[in-house]
């Protein structure tokens, strides 16, 4: 009989650690966390925010998110969906409504810190790399910080993860990054073409696509489209749909879908989850069901 080694013996096992189980089902990369969390000890324990940007097949999520001791906490939070609250009924998941989402939840995160004013962003989106700083004097507050965390998300050129970072940024928050992987960026030159950049902002390219299937492929450009075509939206259009949309994010960040239902307190929640849990019965009452049914069986 030849020798094998054993590799794995009762020394290893006994040693063995179980990793984490978000590493497990593979939800968090623990080395990037551990880098992102990690607060300097000579800020005292100051909250250190993180920007998190998660894609769904159907919607965006953007939360301001700080690590403590009992878990993350959730500071403020905005999702794709509520832009139909801003007449952004299609293309949920786009660059454009990533951007949008971003522009949301900035506005928002300011406003509930009293910084909106003070800290406006880029009005006019144009495309053009620039990050929200100080006010030379160095009076006042200075601009809110969060570092952006993309999760398991690939950081490829023109990903639709940086749509979302843009917007924020935009929106008046310190997001710390550099251009460079912006859709419109020349790796040869190392420069942005602000052009690029701002056709992707107010859906551009999509218009395109619009356009050369409604050329090419009519039928495709009915199943894809089916929605704007409903709606009466056209290429042509979409630049100041998106337009519209920044506007009134900025007068108001919290804005509701008209006829939408107001919110339920975590009471009415409870009594509409009682209607679909079964209560366990008591012994009398089993008994009476056994009854019953042997009666029935008898008849």
């Amino acid at each position: 009989m030849p020798f094998t080694k054993l590799v794995k013996n009762s020394a290893y096992y006994s040693r063995y650690q179980t990793k984490y189980k978000r590493r497990r089902v593979g939800k968090t990369d623990y080395y990037a966390r551990k880098r992102l969390i990690t607060q300097a000890k000579n800020k005292y324990n100051a909250p250190k925010y993180r920007l998190v940007v998660r894609f769904t097949n159907r919607d965006i999520v953007m939360q301001i998110v700080t690590a403590e001791i009992a878990g993350d906490k959730v500071f403020c939070s905005a999702y794709a969906h509520e832009l139909k609250a801003y007449g952004i009924e299609h293309g949920l998941t786009n660059w454009a409504a990533a951007y949008c989402t971003g522009l949301l939840i900035a506005r928002r995160v300011l406003k509930k810190l009293g910084m909106d004013e003070e800290f406006e962003g880029v009005e006019e989106a144009d495309g053009e790399y620039k990050l929200t700083e100080a006010s030379e004097e160095g009076e006042g507050r200075r601009p809110f910080k969060a570092f952006l965390d993309v999760g398991l998300h690939r950081t490829s050129t023109g990903a639709r993860i940086f749509g979302a970072m843009k917007g924020a940024s935009d929106g008046g928050i310190l997001v710390p990054h550099s251009e460079n992987r912006f859709p419109g960026y020349d790796m040869e030159t190392k420069e942005l073409d602000p052009e690029v950049l701002r056709k992707y902002i107010f859906g551009g390219h999509v218009a395109e696509y619009m356009e050369t299937l409604a050329d090419d492929d009519e039928e495709r450009y009915k199943s894809q489209f089916q929605g704007y075509i409903d709606d009466e939206i056209e290429a042509d259009g979409l630049e100041e749909l998106y337009q519209e949309a920044h506007r009134q994010i900025r007068e108001d960040p919290f804005k509701k879908v008209e006829g939408a239902a107001p919110k339920k307190s975590k009471e009415e929640y409870k009594k509409e989850s009682l209607k679909y849990r079964g209560r366990k019965l008591t012994r009398e009452e089993r008994l009476e069901k056994v009854k019953a049914r042997i009666a029935e069986l008898r008849e």
